[in-house]
């Protein structure tokens, strides 16, 4: 069945018509505000608990934070099997296959809510299990159990929502989870300090505060998908679902969801090493951790930017667009990041003492971003190469290069050659280099695979 309307109304983008310079910001900026104001708003959760629940805000923010690689990793595993169904719909957007599309936006919606089902319940069981093979200390552990037990019943709509999103940004639709995004981080904010302040709650009111914003962004997100006057609308009827399609999804989503996860592991061991430094560095590295994730949101956005934008050129047999989408990606990254890192570069010391006046903090943040900003035009490459190898349906070969060329490298750096070189600046080293060899990894596999040739 072949589609009559593919792009529709609204803000929709024409990926596989006219020129792609112009749309590829209008699709990678609002996905990199999404990302950043998500994680603002995390920030928020914790400066509240923090600051108003009086003797009890360290550990609070210690229980807090003590749950952030646990939800870290089911989330981003869950965000990279998202990256499947956006795949899958802009690959059949391109075919124009309506049919196609609706079966994978059905799958999606329903495998997100159960799959969400499914884990909040094996969660709940384990819970405690789980932080205490993290040697929560037993003073954090009843708050940091009871924070985790209720953020784990909001699960279904957290992976709701994350599919719901790879949806609309299948057709370039990328504004309206960034609405959602906005009107349910503000509303999270407000109850946090209505629960806190208000009700005297600790740790319960700040996360029953994000279970029920998330509950209103999946819920508005799944209204405009009823509501939908282009392909990827959700009719009642299809709303099942499709085996062969979920296959789909997981075969090029799983790969990536576990890249996400394994990085997550291998960041806490990065942080391991750099708790052993002492709180200086600690908190230097975690100043230092607000500034950077700015730039790095902006190249994971090109990076899906260059999924999606390829998928439907793909799917529509035009492979010499899909390689103009990897250039212009590339380029476009390249003046974006590199004007985001000069502007962060020129006020960082400013920027760090923000979050601590300590010169030795300052110090430790400003030594943190020269080596990542150092390594930053390499991932920028990687990523965007990924993304367009992805865009093919080329999934697990990017993700286990990925794998090994960042997080295996990254474990034997800490474990081999840190141990003897026992300094901040070494230890962080291990960052540009790590992107380095990914990028020749990533742009060897893409020079022998060469997709783009193999369709023509």
């Amino acid at each position: 069945m072949k589609s009559k309307d593919r792009a529709g109304a609204g803000r929709s983008i024409d990926m596989i018509h006219g020129s792609i310079w112009n749309k590829l910001p209008i699709f990678a900026l609002p996905v990199a505000a999404t990302s950043i104001l998500e994680q603002l708003f995390n920030a928020a959760d914790l400066a509240v608990v923090g600051r108003f629940t009086g003797k009890m805000g360290t550990l609070s923010m210690a229980a807090v934070g003590a749950n952030t690689p646990v939800t870290g990793l089911i989330l981003n595993l869950f965000l990279g099997i998202s990256l499947g169904a956006n795949v899958v719909i802009a690959h059949a957007v391109g075919e124009g296959r309506d049919d196609t599309v609706q079966k994978a936006v059905g799958t999606a919606v329903l495998f997100s809510f159960f799959a969400g089902v499914v884990v909040t319940i094996c969660g709940e069981i384990f819970a405690p299990m789980i932080l205490r093979s993290m040697s929560v200390p037993e003073k954090v552990l009843p708050l940091a159990v009871l924070y985790l037990r209720i953020y784990l019943v909001g699960l279904p709509v957290i992976f709701l929502y994350n599919f719901e999103a790879a949806i609309f940004r299948a057709i370039g639709k990328t504004q309206m989870p960034l609405m959602a995004l906005v009107v349910s981080g503000a509303l999270n904010v407000v109850l946090n300090l209505i629960f806190v302040i208000g009700f005297k709650r600790t740790v319960d009111g700040v996360a029953t505060a994000t279970v029920i914003a998330n509950c209103v962004s999946s819920a508005f997100l799944f209204w405009r998908l009823m509501r939908e006057q282009t392909v990827i609308h959700l009719a009642r009827q299809r709303l099942r679902v499709d085996w062969a399609t979920l296959k789909r999804i997981l075969r090029i989503g799983l790969p990536a969801g576990i890249q996400s996860a394994v990085f997550c592991v291998a960041n806490i061991v990065i942080q391991s090493a750099v708790n052993s430094l002492g709180a200086a560095v600690m908190a230097g590295s975690s100043a230092a951790l607000n500034l950077e994730y700015l730039i790095y949101a902006s190249i994971l956005a090109y990076g899906q930017a260059s999924t999606t934008f390829v998928g439907q050129n793909d799917g529509a047999g035009k492979p010499d667009r899909c390689v103009r989408v990897m250039w212009l990606c590339l380029i476009e990254s390249f003046i974006v990041c590199g004007a985001f890192m000069a502007l962060i570069w020129t006020f960082a010391k400013p920027l760090l003492g923000l979050f601590n006046t300590d010169p030795r903090v300052i110090h430790y943040g400003y030594v943190k971003l020269g080596l990542l900003f150092s390594g930053y035009f390499f991932a920028i490459v990687y990523e965007v190469m990924s993304g367009y190898l992805r865009g093919f349906g080329i999934s697990l070969l990017p993700a286990v290069l990925t794998i090994f060329g960042v997080c295996v490298f990254r474990l034997l750096w800490i474990f081999l050659y840190f141990p003897s070189h026992h300094t901040f600046r070494q230890l962080m080293m291990a960052y540009p280099i790590s992107f380095g060899i990914t990028m020749i990894l990533i742009g060897t596999a893409l020079i022998i695979r060469r997709p783009a040739r193999r369709r023509n």
